[in-house]
């Protein structure tokens, strides 16, 4: 069990855990899970960590197949800028190493930004806290754990 995975048992939410192989040559975890997992891109999420202008670290859950507009973040939380968050800073304040940061069980809960498209699905997936292991769960729980803002905040 992941402090993830544990964040959800203890909510007493519906989950499903699903574990593939990862391959460290992979060119994107995202999609990696999407192609081992057999899923719409659509219904995988990626969680990344963001820095605001204000040196905040945000957390923005969106579709593997849509691109982060920093922009569009940025002025929802009403800052300056957004920019991707240093690798290490992310470790320290989540707990997780790129490409298993999951928005649930973080070392330092983070506030969270979820792209709309997540409620349109009556489940999603996001990593679990590890490569190689996602969280199957609905939207409507993912928000509500994380206390999340939901927003269009991808791209295509």
């Amino acid at each position: 069990m992941t402090p993830a995975s544990k964040a959800a048992k203890r909510a007493g939410i519906a989950f499903q855990l699903h574990r593939y192989q990862h391959d460290a040559a992979a060119a994107s975890y995202g999609l990696e899970a999407v192609e081992k997992l057999n899923l719409p891109a659509s219904q995988v999420f990626k969680t990344l960590v963001v820095e605001l202008s204000s040196q905040a670290l945000v957390v923005a859950v969106l579709p593997v197949d849509r691109q982060l507009n920093l922009k569009q973040l940025a002025a929802l939380l009403t800052a300056k800028k957004a920019k991707m968050a240093n690798p290490d800073d992310v470790k320290r304040s989540t707990g997780y190493v790129l490409g298993g940061v999951s928005p649930l069980g973080q070392r330092k809960a983070l506030a969270t930004v979820i792209d709309r498209s997540a409620l349109a699905f009556d489940t999603i997936f996001v990593s679990a806290g590890q490569r190689g292991l996602e969280i199957e769960l609905s939207g409507e729980d993912l928000r509500d754990l994380t206390s999340a803002t939901v927003a269009d905040i991808g791209s295509v």
